[in-house]
């Protein structure tokens, strides 16, 4: 199935928004918030692809009633609770949770952890009170991560790695954050902590324009898709919607 214009339309979105949220807190304030913080604080920047991941999963045969984009609270194991961006529960199963966020400029550093720190936590938790029983009778929930990063000289240039007393993977060394971001994508697949996950690049300028590009096709937004709709329609048939 062909995506792209969609997600193009998702990623026009993302920067229409984005920049809207900074002109008017700017406007509001008499100044912006420090760095990007602005555009950040506004909230709904890629309520373009959670959008469009409820369509997939209606076309896919479940019920509009069981896919949210709001009221998406589930319970942890070392949290009482998560918001996740999307969640599907029909027949009182979850079946599958996704996780959007992006990152733009300029502190790309510090916001990487955070965002590593975030989908490996947030995994854990969930996987670990599926695993204690907390959802059933669900059967193991699809889990998804997506990213959006701003490609820019800053996410796409090599950063140099500390090493203050054991080397680090030699992956890691003199290696962007968009790359880093792409060894992150498939280290979470790999260590099935996500069932998919989707890393893509968009420049501010060409972004309003709904470019973009996916450094590794296999996650690209494509093959996690795939993922998503095989679950809800093999679920579907089973239940004959």
């Amino acid at each position: 199935m062909e995506y792209r214009e969609r997600v193009e339309k998702a990623v026009r979105h993302y920067w229409k928004v984005r920049i809207e949220q900074q002109q008017r807190q700017g406007k509001a304030k008499g100044k912006k918030d420090a760095g990007n913080r602005s555009a950040v604080t506004g909230g709904k920047h890629l309520a373009g692809f959670a959008s469009l991941f409820k369509d997939l999963i209606s076309e896919a045969g479940l019920p509009d009633s069981s896919i949210h984009t709001t009221s998406t609270t589930l319970p942890g194991y070392f949290r009482p609770t998560k918001s996740w961006d999307l969640v599907v529960v029909v027949d009182d199963r979850l079946l599958a949770s996704i996780e959007l966020k992006a990152q733009a400029g300029p502190s790309f550093g510090n916001n990487f952890n955070n965002r590593i720190e975030e989908a490996l936590g947030n995994s854990t938790d969930l996987l670990t009170a599926y695993r204690e029983g907390k959802f059933k009778p669900s059967p193991k929930p699809w889990i998804g991560w997506l990213m959006l990063l701003e490609e820019a000289p800053k996410s796409i240039s090599p950063v140099r790695v500390e090493e203050s007393h054991f080397e680090v993977f030699p992956e890691f060394r003199e290696t962007s954050y968009a790359k880093r971001y792409e060894l992150f994508c498939e280290r979470l697949v790999r260590e099935r902590l996500y069932d998919g996950a989707c890393l893509i690049l968009s420049n501010r300028q060409d972004g309003l324009k709904g470019k973009f590009s996916e450094p590794n096709p296999d996650f690209g937004f494509a093959p996690f898709a795939a993922g998503l709709i095989a679950h809800a329609v093999t679920y579907a048939k089973l239940r004959n919607y």
